[in-house]
């Protein structure tokens, strides 16, 4: 996120695309429902279905699933247009304007109406409120990225922000919603086949020699392979043969399943490091049994770029080690030891060799200070709240990171599998409020099932009407990669023509339906657009159950 949720009260507006806040990021999403509903700020949701925050929205724009590209590109020309743009923003802290513009102007309301759905009065007068705000805050999440053109849907989202000069100062910016609580901190340290830590470049000769200097080995200057790419590597004559996986379960997160579990049994080694037996653990080799977050020392970075204290809580159940212990203990038998006596040592070294950690310490940390990188600052703050605060909460306020802003635009880009004759239907998939991703761990938890305990698909009243469905009829969804039974639930949440399946159920999973392609340059699968057909299983009704999505 550009900005902290420190400030989000100070933003007039919030435009929320992609993401069922509410129940994937539900404390962000209640500090929305709670400016909306009792400060006074208005809320545009994007999405084509609706989600508990579109109840106190002023605008739900229901767009077709994979065309944001093009309502993006439509709110800008209107914003153009209108004279809303801040043209000293643009002319002062940008370049590439002219250029994007050519590409924007392309996408009238009515030319985006034919492409998305959206009614041409309800883009216009989205543009308009997003324009006028003083404020204005951008949050988005998987459901602009998941698609193969979902870099092109990032740069769309900055280009509104930076068109409207909403970046720089509190209650503005571009705040992508991270999907799982270390996803960000994972990435800081390196977790990328291209990056070393703190984003450098791993083909860059100073990059490569800074981190060679603190570790003291030589380390490869060519990136590596994406997970997508690992997996379609694997069982090819010259690919992958051994894998190590630690916390993920690509058995349940992957695209194409069916695909993915060819993949895996190829393998002649695989190492699973989890604190269960997952899908994935199931098909290893060898399995290291890790502890939980409340079993260790260290640090998250959540999704606002603020490094927060994780403190041991209770003793690691069994023979589970910390992950520090396991993989230091399996670089010494494989010849390069690493020793770290605490946590903070482990800091020290990141300190060291990532810029944007340069002045984060366990001294700061333990002493309640809200860091938030880039951190080259040691001086702290205090807001008027009285949280003391390290490092940027505010990204970008006087310039950006490459100098002036970047506007780049591009074309819409059909999913790769619209529906047919054969798959009439859209399949778009995603989290509900009970579970969390592959269901690891919240499925084992008794009082969570209760309230979500089984598979289910919601399809809109009017597409049940034409099949004969009724609610809570066992159903039979496929795709041209495989076929899942599971219930139905008759909900006007999806448009018609669309269906949606969340993903945390391994008896019905939902990405045995979803297809294998990619973002070129993210290398992120499309999970949020593919083709399906639904017919009655003749399994008839099953119990209702009202907890099967979002109450209310």
């Amino acid at each position: 996120m550009s900005n902290s949720l420190h400030d989000l009260d100070e933003a007039d507006l919030f435009l929320v695309t992609g993401s069922n806040t509410t129940e994937a990021h539900p404390i962000i999403g209640m500090q929305i429902w709670q400016a909306v509903r009792h400060k006074n700020k208005k809320l545009i949701v994007i999405d084509p279905r609706k989600i508990e925050l579109t109840k106190y929205a002023a605008m739900h724009l229901r767009q077709r699933p994979g065309t944001d590209v093009a309502v993006y590109n439509g709110l800008a020309r209107i914003i153009i247009e209108e004279g809303l743009a801040d043209l000293d923003f643009i002319r002062d802290r940008t370049d590439g304007f002219e250029e994007a513009k050519e590409v924007i102007m392309k996408y009238t309301p009515e030319v985006v109406e034919k492409i998305s759905g959206i009614p041409k009065e309800q883009l216009i007068e989205a543009a308009r409120m997003y324009g006028k705000a003083e404020r204005a805050s951008i949050y988005w999440a998987m459901g602009s990225t998941q698609h193969i053109n979902g870099v092109h849907g990032v740069h769309s989202i900055v280009n509104l922000a930076m068109l409207t000069g909403n970046i720089g100062k509190p209650g503005t910016g571009v705040n992508p919603l991270r999907g799982q609580n270390n996803v960000q901190g994972a990435c800081d340290m390196g977790c990328l086949p291209n990056q070393f830590p703190g984003y450098k470049p791993v083909n860059v000769p100073e990059n490569v020699e800074r981190v060679e200097k603190v570790w003291g080995v030589k380390v490869p200057a060519k990136p590596g392979l994406t997970l997508t790419d690992m997996v379609n590597s694997m069982g090819t004559e010259r690919g992958i043969k051994g894998l190590y996986i630690m916390g993920e379960n690509p058995m349940m997160s992957d695209p194409d399943l069916n695909h993915a579990k060819e993949a895996f049994e190829s393998l002649e080694f695989l190492v699973v490091q989890d604190i269960f037996l997952t899908e994935t653990a199931e098909l290893a080799h060898v399995v290291f049994p890790a502890t939980s977050f409340a079993e260790k020392e260290g640090t998250f970075t959540n999704t606002e770029r603020r490094i927060q204290r994780v403190r041991k809580a209770v003793k690691p159940p069994g023979d589970a080690w910390e992950d520090t212990k396991i993989i230091c203990s399996l670089s010494k038998e494989m010849g390069y030891p690493m020793e770290y006596p605490s946590a903070s040592k482990v800091m020290d070294e990141l300190a060291s060799v990532t810029p944007i950690y340069e002045c984060v310490s366990y001294e700061y940390l333990d002493k309640g200070v809200a860091v938030h990188w880039p951190c080259n600052s040691c001086s702290i703050d205090r807001t008027s709240c009285g949280t003391l605060i390290m490092g940027t909460p505010v990204l970008h306020e006087e310039k950006f990171t490459r100098g002036a802003g970047k506007f780049l635009a591009f074309e819409f880009q059909p999913p790769t599998e619209w529906p047919d004759d054969e798959y009439p239907l859209i399949l778009t998939t995603g989290r509900n409020l009970w579970h969390w991703h592959g269901g690891s761990q919240t499925r084992k938890v008794s009082s969570l099932n209760e309230r979500s305990p089984e598979p289910y698909m919601e399809l809109n009243a009017a597409d049940a009407k034409k099949m004969g469905i009724k609610n809570s009829e066992e159903v039979e969804v496929t795709s041209k990669r495989g076929g899942i039974t599971l219930k139905a639930v008759i909900s006007d949440r999806p448009t018609p023509g669309v269906v949606f399946i969340p993903w945390h159920y391994k008896e019905a999973a939902a990405n045995i339906l979803t297809i294998n392609a990619l973002d070129p340059q993210a290398k992120i699968p499309e999970y949020k657009v593919c083709a399906v057909r639904v017919e009655k299983t003749g399994g008839g009704q099953k119990e209702p159950n009202r907890y099967s999505h979002y109450p209310g």
